[in-house]
């Protein structure tokens, strides 16, 4: 929360994306159920604000789409369908993608929107949305190929696997898993990551976890 400050007292557009990517980080893993809504509510807040600053700048529409997609899952498949959140998470990571192409991060989001979206709506989300297994491999694939020493990419992908078919990307999942806790933390954000790839490689031949209830951008997990 106090990077968050600092980053948006910058008064720039970077600086509120930072700080908006800041709270949706810390609100989703280490804020209580009880403070998370208005962390990912001033989040978007943030981000809308740096979008305001400088519309082409990727990062403050991706930082959006991290912030709605948080609060998204706090409130579940049906409510979060009802008001539209696999829209508003989509739209602004292909804004930013649109306006950098080989935004690694950005390709990661989508690909992780579209695991999310088919793995829980399967047909539906196909119709609905337009998401689709094989689109969230080509993004991932993407992100791992702009960011191949990228601890969050590996691990993102890896899980964005199982989600899609736990038993015939077992394997593969194992392999990013591996190579992802072979990779030093650059910083502690890495450090969260590193910690979850650890605990799901452990518990990879374990009865899958219950899903994750909506589809919420990818980024930032």
């Amino acid at each position: 929360i106090e990077a968050a400050a600092l980053a948006e007292a910058l008064g720039t557009s970077s600086g509120h994306a930072l700080a908006a990517r800041s709270l949706s980080i810390h609100g989703h893993h280490l804020a209580t159920e009880v403070e998370k809504p208005a962390l990912f509510e001033r989040a978007a807040g943030l981000a809308r604000e740096a979008i305001r600053l400088d519309p082409v700048n990727p990062e403050a529409h991706l930082q959006l789409a991290h912030a709605l997609g948080r609060y998204g899952q706090l409130l579940g498949v049906l409510q979060a369908a009802a008001e539209g959140y696999a829209e508003k998470v989509s739209a602004p990571i292909k804004e930013a993608l649109r306006l950098d192409p080989d935004m690694a991060a950005a390709h990661l989001a989508l690909a992780t929107w579209h695991a999310e979206a088919a793995s829980t709506g399967g047909f539906m989300a196909r119709m609905l949305y337009g998401a689709t297994g094989k689109d969230a491999v080509r993004h991932y694939e993407k992100a791992v190929e702009l960011a191949p020493g990228n601890k969050v990419a590996l691990t993102e992908y890896a899980f964005g696997l199982l989600l899609l078919d736990r038993d015939r990307n077992r394997e593969r999942a194992r392999d990013l898993l591996t190579r992802a806790i072979g990779l030093p933390p650059e910083d502690a954000y890495d450090r969260l990551v590193h910690q979850q790839a650890v605990e799901r490689l452990a518990g990879l031949d374990r009865p899958a976890p219950r899903q994750r209830d909506v589809h919420q951008g990818g980024t930032d997990r």
